[in-house]
């Protein structure tokens, strides 16, 4: 990892919300990663689902309580973190959660726009989502993201309905709809880049972004992990209580096991996220 040509992609994190380091994993971290997406299959979560509207598959599957056991050997062994704490020029990294996505067999509906913060109880500008893909994406099958638009609006969640990609989780009035960038593209400054096994795109969870479609014949196999520093604090987004009871269940998301411990703005700490660096 050439931690000096990370530094320098550190402006354009800030600034576009969005960066892709070219062969950022290591072939031992890319195999560790690996094992971990496979893990995630074999062992789905009670948040595993497939989507339906196409003929191909689209399963995604995230935050598994076990998963901070089993990707240990990752998250400990490979550059990852390492990744992070260049990108932040800071020390201090701790693993959040995993996501995983396996889209193949044939046409998929593209994953609709949407922000991931809006979704999580976190802010600060130390948060990364790290998306790792283990096949070639060229640049038109690859994740986009609208320039900078972490610096601006948080909108209502997307709920994913296939009828309408802006129809909002939410939908209280507390933030604005979803605008719909697919139906005015031209009017969005998009990036997007085409990725090899071994190239990470390292996003902040504010910006603005959508998968495109998968085709016939094709497979896109995505790991993304989760990461913050220390100014991530943590916070409400609607529906949600200050102080939610105790959940002692172990299969229950480590956000739910956390929110009884944490408070508005407290600093996101808990036995859940474990601290990666310093070792």
């Amino acid at each position: 990892m050439n931690v000096e040509a990370i530094k320098r992609l550190a402006g354009e994190l800030r600034e576009d919300g969005v960066v892709c380091v070219r062969n950022a994993l290591d072939a031992t971290s890319l195999a560790l990663a690996q094992a971990a997406f496979d893990w995630s299959l074999a062992h789905p979560s009670p948040a595993a689902n497939r989507y339906g509207g196409g003929e191909g598959t689209f399963y995604q599957d995230l935050a598994n309580p076990k998963a901070p056991t089993a990707y240990r050997e990752l998250l400990e062994k490979s550059n990852a973190a390492d990744i992070a704490a260049a990108l932040w020029g800071s020390d201090d990294v701790w693993f959040m959660y995993e996501q995983v996505f396996l889209k193949e067999g044939g046409e998929n509906r593209r994953t609709p726009w949407h922000q991931d913060s809006s979704y999580l109880p976190i802010d600060g500008s130390q948060i990364a989502v790290m998306w790792i893909s283990f096949d070639p994406v060229a640049k038109n099958d690859s994740l986009e993201f609208v320039r900078g638009s972490h610096h601006g609006t948080m909108y209502d969640g997307s709920r994913f309905d296939p009828n309408d990609d802006t129809a909002p989780i939410y939908g209280d009035g507390s933030l604005p709809r979803l605008p719909n960038i697919e139906a005015e593209r031209s009017r969005w400054d998009i990036m997007s880049w085409a990725v090899e096994p071994g190239d990470v795109i390292v996003f902040h969870p504010g910006v603005l972004h959508g998968g495109a479609a998968t085709h016939r014949g094709t497979r896109r196999r995505t790991l993304s992990l989760r990461f913050f520093g220390v100014d991530a604090r943590y916070a409400l987004r609607p529906g949600m209580s200050g102080k939610q009871r105790q959940v002692d269940d172990p299969e229950a998301g480590v956000f739910a096991r956390a929110a009884a411990a944490l408070s508005p703005g407290d600093p996101l700490r808990h036995p859940g996220f474990p601290k990666l660096r310093p070792a």
